[in-house]
């Protein structure tokens, strides 16, 4: 699935721990859903998107810096009618490109960005029920299902080898009934599945990507019950269950929600490894450390100067005032990232997952199978985690 220029990186950033492995590109800050615990369409909405010609110019640097990895995704990429030839600029190069989605692209952009090279994908669910999903994207009926139909057609065009899919499944008061279900859902169709907790700020103390709600933020009596999703899920893990995320980052899943300091950084002097493993465009082609923060000056990543500024060690130092002053996140990729190429557990993980024992895909997968595989996990007799202010009523997914 990665190129020779993604396996030199990524095996360097293993042994080193100072190769760019992973970038989020936010290619648009368009989206057509508003998710609760998501606030980066109003925060990016303050720049244009990079043309096409400045992203082939990111696509050079990216290559000759050595980048493994490049996640598209925004607001939703498919928003961009241009998304093929972006996925392609990248993958042409050896860039190896990952692609987020909230699953309402039409089966002709998702064939035409797989047969751009758009082999690994991700997208949001979280809950296998559909009123529950429908309210946390913002109150967009059928979002749902939409979904579903994405992963219906992925399934159709993605090749059974060398590809990836995910689930990205948002840990929230509100669905943590449905978290074990989400996870044996992605399972029975051969894909993983990667938690993320709800991020939340207020407006005093803005972040690029946190959510401003603060119904999101977990009360003291629901931190044992994400103790027992966490730990239900840890052991799912290990039963063969796709679960991505490894014990370092379930272990700070608890600690993050809790607002006490997580230790995923702790092997860099708690600090993040951006812009060292990992780091940020914003849709204009500019460097964010992440998605959480900006740097007062601009640096786009189209200038042909960029791979010179990455290595800057006065630049390096403009990024650590920034970093250093973060008490850390846990969206997920950034912290795997770290996690991986320092905690020899995860490295050893990482590998099983991707190059010794990738799981057998069960493709392609019609809308109707996947409806009737939802319904059955859905309709488990088995004892599940309370969610905040959700009945417990069993619902026929096929007509909700």
């Amino acid at each position: 699935m990665f190129s020779s220029l993604s396996k030199m990186t990524l095996a360097r950033a293993a042994l080193f721990q100072d190769a760019p492995v992973y970038v989020q590109f936010y290619v648009t800050a368009r989206c057509n859903l508003t998710c609760e615990q998501c606030n980066i369409i109003y925060a990016n909405s303050d720049v244009r998107e990079a043309t096409l010609d400045e992203i082939k110019l990111i696509a050079d640097n990216f290559a000759k810096m050595g980048v493994a990895i490049v996640l598209l995704t925004g607001g939703e990429p498919f928003a961009r009618k241009d998304l093929p030839d972006v996925i392609r600029a990248f993958e042409s190069r050896g860039v190896h490109v990952r692609m987020q989605t909230n699953g309402f692209a039409t089966e002709d952009q998702i064939a035409r960005a797989v047969e751009a090279g758009g082999k690994d994908i991700s997208i949001s669910l979280d809950s296998l029920q559909p009123a529950t999903q429908d309210k946390i994207n913002g109150a967009f009926n059928e979002s749902w299902h939409q979904a579903l139909k994405a992963m219906a057609l992925f399934t159709k065009y993605l090749p059974q080898k060398d590809s990836f899919a995910s689930l990205g499944c948002v840990l929230q008061p509100q669905n943590m009934g449905d978290i074990e279900d989400v996870v044996r859902f992605g399972s029975a169709i051969s894909w993983f599945t990667s938690l993320v907790p709800a991020h939340v700020s207020d407006y005093g103390h803005p972040r690029g990507f946190r959510s401003f709600d603060q119904s999101l933020r977990f009360k003291r009596d629901e931190y044992p019950i994400v103790d027992s999703i966490i730990e239900r899920v840890r052991g799912m893990r290990k039963e063969g269950y796709l679960l991505f995320d490894s014990d370092q980052y379930l272990d700070d899943i608890k600690r993050f929600i809790r607002n006490e300091p997580i230790e995923w950084r702790k092997h860099n002097d708690n600090v993040c490894d951006t812009p060292n493993l990992y780091f940020s465009l914003l849709p204009n082609g500019e460097f964010a450390p992440c998605c959480d923060h900006r740097l007062d000056n601009s640096y786009p990543a189209y200038d042909r100067a960029f791979p010179d500024i990455y290595r800057d060690k006065a630049w390096r130092k403009e990024v650590e005032q920034v970093t250093r002053a973060c008490d850390g996140c846990m969206y997920g990729s950034y912290p795997e990232m770290t996690i991986s190429m320092r905690f020899m557990a995860a490295k050893l993980q990482r590998i099983g997952t991707f190059l010794t024992s990738p799981p057998a895909k069960n493709w392609p997968i019609s809308y109707e199978d996947l409806l009737t595989k939802a319904e059955s996990i859905r309709n488990e007799r088995r004892d599940r985690p309370p969610s905040r202010g959700k009945s417990s009523k069993v619902i026929d997914i096929r007509n909700a």
